[in-house]
């Protein structure tokens, strides 16, 4: 039985935020009101299926409808929330990303849509829209999968709001990835680590895969023998580092990531995708020390390591494996572009021509604009806890400022 809740202090920074170490603040009434009916929930499925698999409880806490984290109408992202997201320091993120998915956008004509998978707050498709606009580089399209309800009348109410009504216009929510061929670009944010995680670990040489059980009321962790689906992706992640794990060490996989890639860009036809997230190569993620895994939950600004405490009230998440998204991306067919830290492919699409045009602004706009680039860009900041990978088809020259700062040798 595992119950090994502790500060993780790798995670806990890699949004770029200063967290401390402090007792995790109480919810109000009706926010305990909230995680006790998701909490029933939980229970209820385990008392009738038996316990269930970290990754369904992870699922079930984010995305449960109308009660998990990103289901419900609590506020998730900025300063009155829990996190904050690289788009919601102010424009400068989306603004780079339009420029780099311009050229691809002109280049495949008047039919291209753009996709954005979660579309968080909505601050990045007004930024990206205004940005493309100013480019001429519109698409016929802006999609949002948004799975959120409560997050697609946020992201609506701004979009009526902010945006001018030609822009407007062309943004649509779908339910579920195109189901049939498409051109344009896909563009992802802090979205694979979102997807929920197997939790895997060995003992005296064999497999185990952690489960969510209950001990009276009490949520528990627990390991079972796990199976063929999850041993044979941690087995292949054994082969590749040439080495078996040692006994005793816990960790993350997606062995589903193959299938999910394969179902939200597989019908790209024609364009781009760029995932953008915090992560190591695996060589990085897989590390011996790292013999608890990534897992990591913030609740308030602050980051914990139990997320068992408060379920919908808290966002989990793990690190990326870069290189197991750069595999399930060319086992979908697409062309391996690129991958970079965060701040170096900023730097090459276009944000020093950004802040040149900038320096007729205000003494205050100019400088919250080089706190901006800073918290985006610095090596000790988002600059390289997040990195950049992308993905083609059917396209010429993609993302050039991302192949300039290549690190796939690093895969």
């Amino acid at each position: 039985m595992l119950d090994r809740p502790s500060i993780v202090e790798s995670a806990a920074e890699v949004r770029g935020e200063p967290v401390l170490k402090l007792a995790l603040p109480e919810p109000g009434a009706d926010e305990r009101a909230h995680s006790d009916e998701l909490s029933a929930l939980i229970r209820n499925e385990i008392r009738g299926h038996g316990a269930m698999p970290f990754s369904r409880f992870m699922e079930l806490c984010l995305y449960a409808p109308g009660l998990g984290y990103y289901s419900a109408g609590r506020t998730k992202f900025g300063a009155a929330g829990d996190f904050v997201t690289a788009p919601e320091l102010g424009s400068l993120f989306a603004r780079c990303v339009a420029r780099a998915l311009a050229p691809t956008l002109v280049e495949i004509g008047a039919d291209t849509d753009f996709l954005e998978l979660g579309g968080g707050s909505g601050a990045f498709a007004l930024a990206a829209l205004r940005e493309l606009a100013t480019l001429d580089a519109l698409p016929r399209r802006y999609l949002i999968l948004e799975p959120s309800a409560d997050l697609r009348q946020r992201q609506r109410e701004r979009v009526i709001t902010e945006l001018r009504a030609d822009l407007a216009v062309r943004v649509e929510w779908i339910s579920g990835p195109p189901e049939g061929a498409w051109h344009g670009v896909l563009f992802a944010n802090e979205v694979v680590d979102a997807l929920p995680t197997t939790r895997f670990s060995v003992q005296d040489g064999e497999l185990h895969e952690e489960y969510v059980a209950l001990d009276g009321e009490r949520f528990v962790r627990v390991d079972r023998p796990a199976g063929s689906l999850v041993a044979n992706a941690v087995r292949h992640v054994e082969r590749a580092l040439d080495v078996p794990f040692a006994n005793g060490y816990r960790s993350e996989i997606l062995p589903q990531l193959p299938f999910w890639i394969q179902a939200v860009i597989g019908s790209l036809e024609a364009g781009v995708a760029l995932f953008v997230d915090y992560g190591y190569p695996r060589r990085e993620f897989y590390l011996p020390q790292r013999d608890d895994g990534t897992l990591v939950c913030h609740y308030r600004h602050r980051a914990h390591a139990d997320p068992l405490h408060w379920p919908g009230l808290e966002d989990i998440t793990a690190f990326v494996d870069f290189t197991a998204l750069a595999e399930a991306g060319v086992g979908a067919g697409l062309d391996f572009v690129g991958y970079a830290p965060q701040g170096q492919f900023l730097l090459a699409s276009g944000l020093p021509d950004i802040l040149g045009a900038a320096q007729d602004l205000r003494d205050a706009e100019r400088l919250r604009l080089v706190a901006e680039t800073k918290r985006l860009t610095l090596p000790g900041d988002m600059g390289e806890r997040f990195q950049v990978i992308a993905f083609s088809r059917g396209v010429e020259n993609a993302l050039p400022g991302l192949r300039a700062f290549d690190l796939s040798r690093r895969l």
